[in-house]
Parts: structure tokens; C-alpha cells; sequence
């Protein structure tokens, strides 16, 4: 298997990746979404998602059935990146790290959720940055006659080109994720994005 990720500035078009996963063959089991909430935008189910993670029932559990990985977001806090909204292996293994769970990386519970999958850790730091400043996160893990379609899905011209973005956010003075940052703001978060008038 191999972890297949892309990060989207909009919610809806990693929700449409999320669909195009599903209906390629990749099991809605081994999907994870991770979005910021820092404005409360995104409704939850009101499960208890990051809880029974923490607990170990890991939220994989939560999201089978017939309504699929999306109906299974779960609102909870992670170091760093703050609100989200996220359902899968990759958002219970965060929650897992933080809860004191063994994961590789120490920088955090969403990179080294990341790394512990096989993510670079220079990659992992833009992705987990990206959902701190507004962004979602689809990972996968597929099988190996799905990754190339897994990857063009995650690769598409409406996810985010990470070197182009790392570039961004260096060229702030960003040198890598740091879990003890302030959360993002509303304000921070729409000043960061200008270019992503259609946010929902």
C-alpha cells in the first residue's frame, strides 16, 4: 500500500476528490479528511469522533455504512492546526499522538500521523501547515493498482502544487509546522487565502 495525499484550499473540491476515491475502488476505510474550522463553517454529525479516537475506537468505526466518510466528520482540536473537522485513520491517528500513542515525527500529532504513514516529513510540515491556514487534507492509502489513479485525483488543478505553496510560505519566513503556534484566525486565515473567493 502506499499513502497518496493532496491538500485543497476548498472544501467542496476535496470533498469531490473524497467521491472520485471512493468511486475509483479506494475503500471509504482507508480515506481520512481533515479540514480547518476555525469559523465553525463546517456541520458535524455531533458524534463524538475525536473522543472515541482518543479511547481507541479510532474513527475509522465511525464512518462506515451506507452514508460513506463524509457523514462521519467529527469535530476536535489538534496541536498547532487547531478546529477541525476530520473523520478516518489519519484523523485518529493524530488523535491517537496526541493522546500519547507511539506515532513516528515530533512535531505535532497531524505530522507525525503523516510520517508515520510514509509521508516525507518536509511534505508532511506544508500539509499540515495548509489545513492550519484554512486548508483540507485528503490522504489515502491504496493499493498498488490504484495508485496512479489515487494520484491524479489528489493531483488535480484544483489541489494545492505543495512546492509552489512551500515556496509561499517561506518566502514569509516560514521554515516548518510548529504544533505550539497560535491557532489561525478567521482574519488570518482570509488574509492568507485571496485568492480563494469561492471558499465555502
Amino acid at each position: 500500500m502506499k499513502t497518496v495525499t493532496g491538500l485543497f484550499d476548498n472544501y467542496n473540491d476535496a470533498s469531490d476528490a473524497v467521491g472520485e476515491l471512493e468511486a475509483s475502488g479506494v475503500p471509504h476505510s482507508d480515506i481520512s479528511i481533515v479540514a480547518n474550522n476555525m469559523d465553525n463553517r463546517h456541520a458535524v454529525d455531533g458524534s463524538k469522533a475525536a473522543d472515541d479516537a482518543a479511547g481507541g475506537a479510532g474513527l475509522g468505526a465511525l464512518v462506515g455504512g451506507a452514508g460513506g466518510l463524509l457523514t462521519g466528520l467529527g469535530l476536535m482540536a489538534i496541536p498547532g492546526v487547531g478546529p477541525v473537522v476530520a473523520a478516518g485513520w489519519l484523523a485518529a491517528t493524530a488523535v491517537g499522538a496526541v493522546g500519547g500513542a507511539v506515532v513516528g515525527g515530533a512535531a505535532g500529532g497531524i505530522v507525525g500521523a503523516l510520517t508515520d504513514s510514509g509521508v516525507s516529513e518536509t511534505d508532511a510540515h506544508v500539509y499540515a501547515e495548509g489545513v492550519r491556514r484554512g486548508g483540507t487534507l485528503v490522504t489515502a492509502k491504496v493499493e498498488d493498482q490504484l495508485v496512479t489513479a489515487a494520484e491524479r485525483i489528489l493531483g488535480q488543478t484544483k489541489s494545492v502544487n505543495l512546492e509552489e505553496r512551500r515556496g509561499e510560505y517561506q518566502a514569509g519566513g516560514w521554515t516548518g509546522f510548529d504544533a505550539d503556534a497560535d491557532d489561525y484566525t478567521s482574519n488570518d486565515i482570509g488574509r492568507d487565502r485571496p485568492r480563494d473567493v469561492n471558499r465555502v
